[in-house]
């Protein structure tokens, strides 16, 4: 697993204030698991199978963390975002690492994952989505993204197998965000 930029993370401190409100009074958890990405284009639909993988041991927080499958939804999914006191972004990660790599980065590193342009705002990657929520100051001060290096983003569905593969290691990675348990040391692979 490939690393990159200082990541604080201690989701698992102890904060208990479990639930903020939005203006229409729905409470929203202050942590977030948001999945991006298109299953109808193999690999980059990688973040909804780490979403699918973490979900099925969601009982485990009580409640404190919301799912959200974002999928294709780009810059829509701003609000999602808002009121959150840390978020960890899942998707396809494409930094020229060989395919099935699982990436672990910072909200400072997204930049680097702006290397496809959306032309919409249903499109886009973690990178456009965080950098606009910084801009309107709603990015939780705690973010990581967990992506997996695609093979294949071409029209099809399922994963790649390197990509299959390597599901279990990224929700590894995220649940030990979610539990505080992530030690990041710069240059660490696991």
């Amino acid at each position: 697993m490939s690393t990159a930029g200082p990541v604080e993370t201690q989701f698992g401190d102890g904060h208990r204030n479990s639930a903020a409100t939005c203006g229409n009074s729905v409470p929203v958890t202050e942590l977030l698991v948001l999945a991006l990405g298109n299953t109808l284009l193999r690999d980059d639909g990688v973040g909804v199978a780490i979403l699918h993988a973490l979900e099925r041991e969601a009982a485990q927080w009580g409640g404190e963390v919301e799912f959200v499958d974002g999928g294709t939804q780009g810059l829509a999914l701003l609000g999602v975002l808002t009121g959150r006191r840390a978020a960890v972004i899942l998707d396809a990660v494409a930094l020229g690492a060989p395919p099935g790599t699982v990436h672990v980065l910072s909200a400072g590193d997204a930049g680097r994952l702006r290397s496809r342009r959306s032309t919409t705002a249903h499109e886009g990657n973690a990178g456009e989505l965080l950098a606009a929520a910084r801009l309107l100051g709603d990015l939780p001060e705690r973010t990581i993204i967990v992506g997996i290096e695609p093979e294949e983003v071409r029209t099809g569905v399922g994963l790649s197998d390197a990509v299959a593969r390597s599901v279990p290691e990224a929700a590894g990675c995220a649940r030990r965000v979610l539990e505080g348990r992530w030690t990041y040391v710069p240059g660490h692979t696991e």
